[in-house]
């Protein structure tokens, strides 16, 4: 569970620091068949294999996505996960706080040539779909979950944001953070919890 740091709405406002973030270090997913992963993850897409660690009681390898970027695998010893495969954007229940992951790529002509690279291997994969600020491709792995590849057409990330700017928030109904935001800064901030165990109802409150 959680709890929420709550202040008056006259007190000072929280305000945002910057954090250097340079880009994902690596997500960590889990397959059931870590053969067949690291054959798509390295020899599909191009990934290279630059790390593996075992233990007795799993494998964890993990996949290069550029300086300091990486996508990593489990493989636990013995247990089988409930996988299930959806496309980006539709809503499983079984899928929890993952939906699927992009993948950034410089431009255009990369994103195009990746796609012709899975449709070599064999792989299905979309046309490009123009989402406005970026565009992208869509695909799965063998593991059932939806990837995508993106370049940004108009690249909002490495500068002060403006929360009023419509061309980056289009949310017409934005929720209170955002609207916080847009006065000079958060009022509140989710405290969270470590858990010893699988929860099954971890949830803000």
């Amino acid at each position: 569970m959680t709890d929420t740091i709550n202040t008056d709405t006259d007190a000072e406002t929280i305000h945002h620091d910057t954090v250097p973030w340079q880009g994902l270090n690596h997500l960590a997913l889990i397959t059931n068949d870590m053969d067949a992963t690291v054959r798509f993850w390295h020899g599909v897409l191009g990934a290279p294999l630059v790390a593996t660690i075992g233990t007795d009681t799993f494998r964890h390898y993990f996949f290069d996505f550029g300086p300091e970027s990486s996508v990593a695998f489990f493989e636990y010893t013995g247990q089988e996960a409930e996988q299930i495969a959806k496309p980006a954007g539709v809503f499983h229940p079984k899928a929890g706080q993952f939906d699927h992951l992009s993948m950034d790529l410089p431009d255009e002509a990369a994103v195009m040539a990746l796609r012709e690279r899975l449709i070599e291997h064999g792989t299905e994969v979309t046309e490009l779909v123009d989402h406005g600020i970026m565009r992208s491709i869509y695909f799965t792995d063998p593991n059932g979950i939806a990837l995508e590849a993106s370049f940004w057409a108009d690249d909002p990330t490495g500068h002060d944001p403006d929360f009023a700017d419509p061309q980056y928030f289009k949310d017409p109904n934005p929720v209170a953070a955002v609207l916080e935001l847009r006065e000079g800064g958060l009022r509140s901030m989710p405290k969270t919890v470590l858990v010893d165990e699988p929860q099954d109802d971890y949830r803000i409150s």
